[in-house]
C-alpha cells in the first residue's frame, strides 16, 4: 500500500502524522511511504530522515494525495485538503467530526473511509490513540493557564504556587479521567491548591489514592460546581463523551460567579468545548476575554511541544497504520473490533452514531459495511 503523509496547514500546528520509525517499519513491511517535503521539519525531523528511512519525499500535498492509498495525518483535513480527498481513499487521524458539520459534509461526499484517532477503542474501555495526546493537553493545561493568569495577561496576577504568606492558586479540574489526572499532576506539582471533580465516584477513590491527600475530590454536579466557582482562579475543562459533542459545564451567566482574571482553560474545545463561551483559538492568538473571565481555548494544545507529541501519537498509532496497510481497512476492522469503533465515514455513509446524533444526519452501523 502506498501511505501518504502531508505536511499540517492547520494554524500552528506542527506535529507530523508519521514518524521516520513509523516510515521504516511500514517500507519493511513492503510498503511505500510517501512524505511531502518539509512535513516533519517542525517535530523536528528531516526530509533526510525520512529518505534514510526508506520514504519517498513529494514536493506537494497534492502529489501525496493523489499517490497515496491512505493519508495519515494529525489534525483533521482542512477544507482544502478534503477536496483532494477521493473514493476508495482510507483517511487515518483525528477527525472530530460532532461539532463540525462542514467537515463531516465534505467527508461524506468524498466517498473516502475516514477513520478517527479519537474513537479507536480498546479492551480496557479507554481511548488508546486519543489518550497520549489527552496527556499532553492535561500536562499542559496548568502551565498554560498559569501564563494566563499573569496580569499582563488579562488575568488576576496570582502566582500558582503562591510564596511564604501568600496563599496559591486555587484550581479546580471538571473531569477526572487522563486529561484531568495528568493536569493534576502538573498543577499539585506547582503548589496549587486543587479540586477534581467527576461523577465516577471510583475514578474519585482511584485519586484519591494515587495523589496521597495532596488533593481534594468532589462529586461533580451542578451545586458543586457553582459553589466552587468563586473561589476558583483557574478552571480546567477535562470533559470527553467519546465521538460528541463536549457537555457545556460552565453557562455564560455563570461566569458572573468567578472572581475577575480568572482563568477558563478548555481542553475539550475540539469537541466543542465545555464552556458555554469557548470558541477555538490558536497558538498564535491563544486567549480572549468573556465577562472579566480570560478563556483559553486552543484546538491543538499538543501542537506546542510538537516533538515529544508527535513521538507519543506515533507510538500510538503506527501499529494500526501498519495494520489498515497489510490487511486493508475492511479486513483490519474485521479482525479488530477496537479499530471498527473508529470508523467515522465510509463511501459516501456516516458511521458513527454520537456524531449522527450531534448534527442529525443518518448513521448506519460500521459492522453493517463488514
Amino acid at each position: 500500500m502506498k501511505i501518504g503523509c502531508p505536511t499540517e496547514i492547520k494554524s500552528q500546528e506542527f506535529r507530523v502524522g508519521v514518524t521516520p520509525n513509523a516510515a521504516m517499519e511500514a517500507v519493511a513491511r513492503g510498503h511505500e511511504v510517501l512524505v511531502q517535503s518539509g512535513a516533519g521539519i517542525g517535530a523536528g525531523f528531516t526530509d533526510d530522515d525520512y529518505t534514510a528511512a526508506g520514504a519517498k519525499i513529494l514536493g506537494s500535498a497534492k502529489e501525496v494525495f493523489d499517490a497515496a492509498d491512505m493519508i495519515v495525518k494529525v489534525k483533521e483535513p482542512q477544507a482544502g485538503e478534503r477536496k483532494m480527498l477521493r473514493e476508495g481513499q482510507i483517511l487515518f487521524t483525528f477527525l472530530h467530526l460532532a461539532p463540525d458539520p462542514d467537515q463531516t459534509h465534505d467527508l461524506i461526499a468524498s466517498g473516502a473511509t475516514c477513520i478517527a484517532y479519537e474513537t479507536v477503542t480498546d479492551g480496557k474501555g479507554g481511548l488508546p490513540l486519543l489518550a497520549p495526546m489527552s496527556e499532553v493537553a492535561g500536562r499542559l493545561a496548568p502551565q498554560t493557564g498559569s501564563w494566563a493568569l499573569q496580569k499582563a495577561n488579562g488575568g488576576s496576577g496570582v502566582l500558582m504556587g503562591g510564596v511564604p504568606g501568600v496563599r496559591p492558586a486555587n484550581v479546580a479540574i471538571i473531569g477526572g479521567g487522563v486529561v484531568g489526572a495528568a493536569a493534576a499532576r502538573v498543577a499539585v506539582g506547582m503548589g496549587a491548591n486543587v479540586t477534581v471533580l467527576d461523577r465516577s465516584v471510583p475514578r474519585l477513590s482511584y485519586l484519591d489514592d494515587v495523589f496521597m491527600g495532596r488533593l481534594t475530590t468532589q462529586y461533580s454536579d451542578k451545586g458543586a460546581v457553582e459553589e466552587l466557582l468563586p473561589r476558583m482562579d483557574m478552571v480546567v475543562g477535562a470533559v470527553l463523551i467519546p465521538g460528541a459533542a463536549a457537555p457545556k459545564l460552565v453557562s455564560r451567566e455563570q461566569l458572573s460567579l468567578m472572581k475577575p482574571g480568572s482563568v477558563l482553560v478548555d481542553v475539550a474545545i475540539d469537541q466543542g468545548g465545555c464552556f458555554e463561551t469557548s470558541k477555538a483559538t490558536t497558538h498564535q492568538d491563544p486567549i480572549y476575554e468573556v465577562d472579566g473571565i480570560v478563556h483559553y481555548c486552543v484546538a491543538n494544545m499538543p501542537g506546542a511541544v510538537a516533538r515529544t507529541s508527535t513521538i507519543a501519537l506515533g507510538n500510538a498509532t503506527m501499529p494500526h497504520m501498519l495494520a489498515l496497510a497489510d490487511k486493508g481497512w475492511k479486513k483490519a476492522c474485521a479482525d479488530d473490533p477496537h479499530l471498527l469503533a473508529g470508523l467515522n465515514v465510509h463511501a459516501g455513509q456516516l458511521t458513527y452514531e454520537a456524531v449522527g446524533e450531534a448534527l442529525g444526519i443518518d448513521w448506519v452501523k460500521p459492522e453493517s459495511l463488514l
